[in-house]
């Protein structure tokens, strides 16, 4: 009898372990109808609870309505207050100096390009910037265009004057060698920025139009010619917080693992891509005036920004790395997953 007893509590004791249930934090920037929201996080939600039989939960904050300002995101799960996030680590200006190599401008034309590109490099070079975090996918977004309230942009010249919102420390210095005055913001607050005259326009993808209903908010897009890699794009980390993914049982970190890694980035890198279409046909409905800046022009822009790889090599020299060289393998990436 004692010893059933003792099976019996053995048994009680190991359930916990073999059956644990874990509800994860999922903590980032959009609202809950954004293309991301949607396409994107529910579903990997929905999908690492069925593959764990409902053992892996998310609770997800969508639009920062857990605390915090965008730019914290990535503290945050750093140090466990989510354990999940989505954000983009260009918001906390230079702390993720490696990873921007994929924010210079006219890089790339393909999100799902960047995101493959971006993982390898990633894994090879950038892991020690993200101390304390299990990076499980990391992506670029769809092509960015230049979007203005009063003024369309044609050339060089017309973006002088102009008050223009980016999202990062180097589409920040884009806009300053084109010519504008950046204005650095998280995307949540633009469409009260230009609602206010804040700003005159802002440099985003398609993607994001919708949701924020910016297509309402101004009158002219610039497009560029197809031929030339887009003008811009910015670098997002989906994250979680590495303590926590430690103490998942060895069956919800394969879970997981799974469900991260270079398939996940390239398969939302695609998604991304994807997402062009309807933000650009909502502008079209709309009757706002779209144009696309031609080859011929945009080699003027290219000329323009130049500077911007030198900088951002001796960045990378001061700071120990072989910058040249961490350039040239980004581009080889690039050029190897381009289709």
């Amino acid at each position: 009898m004692k010893k059933l007893a003792t099976s019996l509590i053995v048994a009680a004791c190991a359930l916990p372990a073999t059956a644990q249930e874990v509800t994860l934090k999922f903590h980032h920037i959009w609202n809950p109808q954004a293309m991301a929201s949607v396409q994107v996080i529910t579903p990997w939600c929905n999908k690492v609870a069925a593959e764990s039989n409902n053992r892996l939960k998310c609770q997800i904050l969508p639009a920062m309505s857990g605390g915090g300002t965008p730019p914290q995101l990535v503290d945050r799960v750093k140090d466990g207050v989510d354990d999940l996030v989505i954000t983009l680590p260009g918001y906390t200006a230079g702390r993720f100096p490696m990873m921007e190599v994929f924010e210079l401008p006219f890089m790339t034309n393909s999100a799902e390009v960047g995101a493959r590109a971006a993982w390898d490099f990633l894994q090879k070079n950038a892991l020690k910037e993200f101390p304390g975090t299990k990076v499980l996918a990391t992506w670029v977004h769809d092509e960015g265009f230049v979007h203005t309230r009063d003024k369309q942009v044609k050339t060089l010249a017309d973006f002088k004057g102009l008050k223009m919102r980016a999202p990062t420390r180097q589409t920040n210095k884009l806009l300053a060698a084109l010519g504008a005055s950046p204005v650095g913001m998280p995307v949540p607050a633009v469409p009260d920025a230009i609602s206010k005259g804040t700003i005159d326009g802002f440099l985003l993808p398609w993607e994001i139009i919708p949701a924020l209903k910016l297509q309402e908010l101004v009158k002219y897009h610039s497009e560029t010619d197809p031929s030339r890699p887009a003008l811009y794009s910015a670098g997002f980390i989906f994250a979680m917080n590495q303590a926590k993914y430690d103490s998942l049982p060895a069956d919800l970190k394969k879970v997981i693992d799974n469900n991260s890694g270079a398939a996940l980035s390239q398969q939302i890198g695609k998604t991304w891509d994807a997402s062009a279409g309807p933000g650009r046909k909502l502008a079209q409905e709309r009757g706002n005036t779209l144009y696309t800046i031609p080859a011929s022009e945009l080699d003027n822009w290219i000329k323009a920004t130049a500077p911007l790889y030198d900088e951002w090599v001796a960045d990378m020299d001061k700071r120990g790395a072989n910058g040249k060289a961490l350039l040239g393998e980004a581009r080889e990436l690039l050029a190897k997953y381009k289709k």
